[in-house]
């Protein structure tokens, strides 16, 4: 097949829009999506501090080179932030690629763990949280999202960055969309939309410049550039419900081109709305570590506390 631009032999079938693309191509319509994204919703202005959050996965990385990029035209300033969770055999490799893409193109490059900040990694959580007699395991995940975005959050204020720019992509914005909808949960609707709002001074705005582009073209820009990333999952990244979610969009999507694109949109038209009626909501000083919370203390103090006091158990447990 044959480059729909040029006639150059072509290495990507966007099925979505009939169209092929050579190698050239291909990066720049990627990157012109990230482009559009950025100008369209003014997520970046001149001379602003962005924060990137670098896990090492494609998203991030990727991200992470195509700012790069933007920067060299349009001046605005990055940082590379890593959140080391503490997952042994898998966390310190992805550590070391993010590192390494960061020093490769000359960008500061900042790691906080869990172990460091929290307290706990989250592998001594995890069995911390087993129970004593079964030793089973607790989801992981619910401690590791609630801690990951405080950190990063906190990670985003300590470089001074006036925004946090995080690798979601369309088949992320389209899952996070339906699961929410399937849930009933509205409200973080009007909370996680195109486009950033400063809701407390104590949040970082998070702005999604790969919003509108799809997994596997991510997934494609990385390997025909060369770009270091890591492909292996979290061995605790066990979410089923996500699963069947992402299953059946990419089936609707092969047997109707353009499924998930029309299903950002719709979410996109009802982002206003959402946003004007669940958006604003008072948020208090947490009384343990001063983020903003709904509540006396937040939900990231409130687990680390009860992780203190479940390894206090367990250690009167094993005196006795």
């Amino acid at each position: 097949m044959k480059c729909t631009k040029c006639g150059r032999d072509a290495v990507y079938y966007a099925k979505y829009e009939g169209k092929f693309y050579c190698h050239k191509h291909f990066n720049e319509m990627v990157e012109s999506k990230v482009k559009q994204t950025v100008r369209k919703y003014a997520l970046i202005k001149r001379g602003d501090r962005i924060a990137v959050g670098v896990s090492g996965g494609k998203d991030s990385v990727v991200l992470l080179h195509i700012l790069y990029k933007l920067s060299q035209k349009f001046p605005f300033e990055i940082v590379a932030i890593t959140i080391d969770e503490g997952i042994e055999g898998y966390r310190p490799e992805s550590v070391e690629i993010a590192k390494r893409n960061a020093e490769k193109l000359g960008i500061e490059h900042r790691i906080y763990s869990f172990k460091e900040y929290i307290g706990f990694s989250l592998d001594e959580t995890v069995s911390i949280m087993g129970s004593f007699e079964k030793r089973e395991r607790v989801g992981a995940c619910s401690y590791c999202g609630v801690w990951r975005r405080w950190l990063i959050n906190y990670a985003a204020q300590d470089v001074e960055a006036d925004k946090l720019a995080v690798g979601h992509n369309l088949d992320d914005e389209v899952q996070m969309f339906l699961m929410n909808i399937m849930r009933g949960d509205v409200a973080r609707l009007g909370r996680t939309g195109p486009y950033y709002e400063v809701i407390h001074e104590g949040l970082v705005p998070r702005i999604k410049p790969l919003r509108e582009v799809p997994e596997k073209e991510i997934v494609l820009y990385a390997i025909l550039n060369n770009i270091e990333v890591d492909f292996s999952e979290c061995p605790y990244a066990i979410e089923a419900f996500r699963a069947e979610i992402r299953d059946w969009v990419n089936e609707m999507e092969e047997k109707h081109p353009g499924t998930k694109y029309q299903i950002l949109r719709s979410y996109d038209k009802m982002f206003p709305l959402l946003a004007k009626t669940y958006a604003h909501r008072d948020l208090n000083r947490c009384k343990i570590c001063g983020q903003p919370t709904t509540g006396e203390i937040c939900k990231a103090c409130n687990f680390r506390l009860q992780v203190q006091q479940r390894q206090r158990k367990k250690s009167n447990f094993k005196m006795d």
